[in-house]
């Protein structure tokens, strides 16, 4: 998750999600290096600093459950859910993390459905889910005005969307004019008309305004039940510890999870 940046907003181009599947695809290896440690392991956690599920409460108990997790990567969260007895798919557009999750899934013995598509117009059948839901994964790398109708249209009523994304507070706070992009303690952009992020490093990311999130979500149906920033622990460790500092992420949100229903 390391964001070297040249640029802050940025025009949306015709195709930024083949930039970032290029980008997983040559990172994929990488990444599953420098971070399978804290991915493989048995809980349920959260984002950057590994928060409990069981804590947290977000998913709830999947069994018997259709669950899409929407950007995969290696699927070490669907394999956790599948072992925890929901009927899980992983869907992603990167062929080279979807390499590592057909090993992982294999290696644990689950019965884990991996799909190779765009997250933004998946080949799955509408209401197909009861639960729609990633870890950053799509929902970092796509627009959200893309995602959140293809979401609507997978879940079936009362079918719960549940995500982990960047706050748009660590993006504004990204000090662009540094080489190695950190998280300042001061605003560098602008909050309104925040889409689409550049940061140098092969990928565009997304984030918006609560304001526009919560008009998109009623938009396509779907009610906000749930909005969690998230907080570094006192003494946390974590791979990712070039995300963002802990002592920022003590102070001030790093991450932010949704929990949106269908209606």
């Amino acid at each position: 998750m390391t964001k070297k940046s040249t640029k802050h907003h940025v025009r949306i181009g015709k195709d930024p999600e083949r930039l970032n599947r290029r980008f997983w695809d040559e990172d994929a290896d990488d990444y599953q290096a420098e971070h399978q440690s804290q991915l493989d392991v048995s809980t349920m956690g959260w984002g950057v600093w590994d928060l409990p599920e069981a804590e947290l409460r977000i998913l709830g108990d999947p069994t018997g459950l259709d669950v899409l997790e929407y950007g995969c990567g290696a699927a070490q969260w669907a394999i956790k859910l599948a072992r925890a007895g929901g009927r899980i798919t992983g869907l992603d557009q990167s062929r080279g993390q979807l390499r590592h999750a057909a090993t992982k899934v294999t290696e644990a013995g689950v019965d884990v459905r991996l799909i190779c598509a765009s997250a933004t117009e998946s080949p799955l059948r509408d209401a197909s889910f009861d639960i729609v839901f990633c870890d950053h994964g799509a929902m970092s790398f796509c627009d959200p005005y893309r995602t959140v109708p293809e979401v609507a249209r997978l879940l079936r009523p009362g079918g719960l969307f549940a995500f982990n994304i960047s706050t748009l507070l660590r993006n504004l706070c990204c000090d662009v004019g540094s080489p190695d992009a950190p998280i300042t303690r001061r605003l560098h952009a602008k909050w309104f008309g925040a889409r689409a992020f550049d940061w140098g490093d092969g990928t565009i990311d997304f984030q918006i305004p609560h304001s526009e999130w919560i008009a998109l979500f009623k938009e396509h149906g779907l009610v906000v039940e749930d909005l969690l920033e998230l907080r570094a622990p006192k003494r946390a460790a974590s791979t990712y510890m070039d995300y963002v500092d802990h002592d920022w992420a003590r102070r001030w949100p790093a991450e932010e999870v949704w929990r949106v229903r269908k209606q």
